[in-house]
C-alpha cells in the first residue's frame, strides 16, 4: 500500500478554508501533511488523528526563523512546512486559530498581496511589454514573439486574478463590501469589454495579435465565470432540495 501520496490545491488565493478542511478530513483517515509541492501537497500514510491546519503569510528572515517558529509552537502550532512565505501549521482541534480578530487576519492577507506583487506586477508588466512588441514588429520576429506573448500571458492572467483576489480577501475581512462586490464583477466587465473590443475592432481586417490576445482574455475570464456560476447553481439547488426533505 502506498505511504504518501500527492493531492492538489485549489489555490490558496481562493480556496485556503477548503484547502484546510480537506486536510483535516484526511487526518482523519490516517493521511497527513508532510511538505509542500506544486501547487499541492505531500501526504504521508501514518496513524488516524484529528488535527486542524492553518497557513500563515510571512516574510521571516534567515536569524528569525527561530523566535517565529517558537512563538507558534508555544501557542500549541507545530511548523510543517515552509515555501517561499507561505508557512503551514497544524494542531489539536480547540487550538486557539492562529488569527483570532479582524485587524490580524486582514495583516495575514495584507503580508500573502505583498509578497505576490513583488513576483507578479513585474511579470504582469514584461507580458504587457511583449504584446506591445508583437503589434509593432513584423515576420518572422513577430512570431517569435508572439510565441513568447502567449506563454507569459498563460501565466500573467492567473497571477493578476490571484493578486485581484488576495485583496479582495483582505477588503472582505475589513469589512469593504464595495471593493468586494466590484471583484466579483470584475470577470463579467473584462468579458463585456473583450466582447467590444471584438466587434468594433477585431474581425478578418485587424491584427491577429489583438484578436489572439482578445480570445485569450475572453477565455480566462468566461470559462470561470461560467464554471463559478453552475456550480452556484447546482449548490443553490442543493440547499433547496434539503430544506424540502
Amino acid at each position: 500500500m502506498r505511504q504518501t501520496k500527492y493531492i492538489m490545491s485549489g489555490g490558496l488565493a481562493f480556496s485556503e478554508d477548503k484547502d484546510m478542511e480537506k486536510l483535516r478530513q484526511l487526518s482523519l483517515k490516517g493521511w497527513h501533511v508532510s511538505d509542500f509541492k506544486f501547487m499541492g501537497y505531500t501526504l504521508e500514510k501514518r496513524e488516524s488523528a484529528e488535527y486542524i491546519y492553518s497557513i500563515d503569510y510571512r516574510s521571516v528572515k534567515k536569524d528569525e526563523e527561530e523566535e517565529y517558529l517558537e512563538f507558534f509552537s508555544s501557542a500549541g502550532w507545530s511548523h510543517i512546512a515552509s515555501e517561499a512565505n507561505i508557512h503551514l501549521f497544524r494542531a489539536l482541534p480547540g487550538t486557539q486559530p492562529i488569527y483570532t480578530d479582524r485587524d490580524t487576519t486582514a495583516e495575514k492577507y495584507k503580508n500573502l498581496s505583498n509578497s505576490m506583487n513583488k513576483l507578479a506586477i513585474p511579470f504582469v508588466l514584461i507580458t504587457a511589454l511583449a504584446w506591445v512588441a508583437v503589434m509593432i514588429s513584423s515576420g518572422s520576429l513577430q512570431s517569435i514573439l508572439l510565441g513568447v506573448a502567449v506563454i507569459l500571458t498563460g501565466v500573467a492572467l492567473p497571477a493578476a486574478w490571484t493578486i485581484i483576489t488576495t485583496y479582495s480577501n483582505k477588503w472582505q475581512v475589513e469589512g469593504r463590501k464595495g471593493l468586494v462586490n466590484l471583484v466579483k464583477m470584475l470577470p463579467i466587465l473584462t468579458l463585456f469589454i473583450v466582447v467590444i473590443l471584438l466587434l468594433y475592432v477585431g474581425g478578418t481586417d485587424a491584427d491577429p495579435a489583438i484578436n489572439l490576445l482578445s480570445y485569450m482574455i475572453a477565455g480566462a475570464t468566461g470559462l470561470p465565470t461560467a464554471i463559478w456560476v453552475i456550480m452556484s447553481l447546482c449548490s443553490r439547488s442543493r440547499k433547496i432540495k434539503f430544506s424540502s426533505k
